[in-house]
């Protein structure tokens, strides 16, 4: 079977804005959404046509290897968020905020998000929480900087969640909700994550608020998706979420051309001929008879 043809990149396009995302919600447009830490991804992403770029926290484990997203750190976040902004031009860049970077007070919280889009070039930020995120939200609405929400599975607050555990699963949790999506739409956010939700609850909330939803683990019913794109490119060996489908198998692949690299040389076949520079003949001669 013949491999099929890898598409050309995508032409100059016009930058992805909040509006866009409120016109595709609006024509039923699927968004769509990745991660991205560094220049290479993101230039990789932005030439592939991709709606928007996250910036994501979860760096901490794909990229830096904690054991969760809650030791990152502004200044890794401010980091990694300048080097995606290098690489992406079309695409609406998103900077996740980090634990602590929004919670301890709303003038914090408010600052921190202006440093996303003055230091680290991003477009919007993201922060994790329902109706006791709202008056923050609001504040960094008021700012003029634009904000994603990011309700069920909140990565942030694992240890009371206890876990990576999908939510919203009981009549209660599920109207809880409902009622943040609601909460956080008249805070101001333009778009809404939902993470590890039941498919029916999700597609539910996706038609109750006016804003666009970003499914991850919660269905096709949502406005548009978005993947950690070290899962989608099997990157990262630790494990993958069963919401995950993967489109390539990088780690192993990087292994074998490690491994192969690593016996080439053992074995004297790298660097071959083709590998090396050389010098006239003359010039050698010279060299020779100058240092004899």
């Amino acid at each position: 079977m013949s491999t099929p043809a890898i598409a050309p990149a995508v032409a100059a396009r016009k930058k992805v804005t909040t509006l866009t995302f409120q016109q595709k919600k609006e024509r039923g447009e699927p968004i769509t959404m990745l991660t991205a830490y560094d220049y290479p991804t993101a230039l990789a992403l932005d030439q592939a046509g991709i709606d928007a770029i996250l910036v994501g926290d979860s760096l901490g484990m794909v990229v830096l290897g904690y054991e969760t997203t809650l030791p990152v750190t502004m200044e890794e976040m401010l980091h990694h968020a300048r080097a995606v902004a290098r690489g992406a031009r079309s695409a609406l860049l998103i900077g996740d905020m980090p634990f602590l970077s929004y919670q301890v007070s709303v003038a914090e919280a408010v600052r921190n998000a202006g440093r996303f889009l003055q230091e680290g070039g991003m477009d919007a930020v993201k922060l994790e929480g329902g109706r006791e995120r709202a008056e923050t939200i609001r504040a960094i609405v008021e700012a003029g900087i634009p904000v994603m929400g990011h309700l069920g599975l909140t990565p942030q607050a694992i240890h009371r969640l206890g876990g990576f555990r999908a939510q919203g699963k009981t009549a209660p949790a599920a109207r809880r909700l409902l009622e943040d999506a609601l909460l956080l739409e008249e805070a101001g956010c333009f778009s809404l994550v939902l993470e590890a939700v039941p498919a029916r609850l999700a597609e539910f909330v996706s038609r109750q608020v006016s804003i666009p939803t970003i499914g991850i683990g919660a269905g096709a019913g949502t406005d548009g998706q978005v993947l950690v794109t070290h899962d989608l490119l099997g990157w990262f060996d630790r494990f993958t979420p069963r919401f995950v489908k993967q489109y390539a198998h990088l780690h192993a692949e990087m292994q074998r051309a490690f491994q192969e690299y690593i016996a080439d040389v053992q074995t004297r076949q790298f660097p071959a001929v083709t590998h090396t520079f050389d010098m006239p003949e003359d010039e050698w001669q010279a060299f020779l008879d100058e240092t004899a």
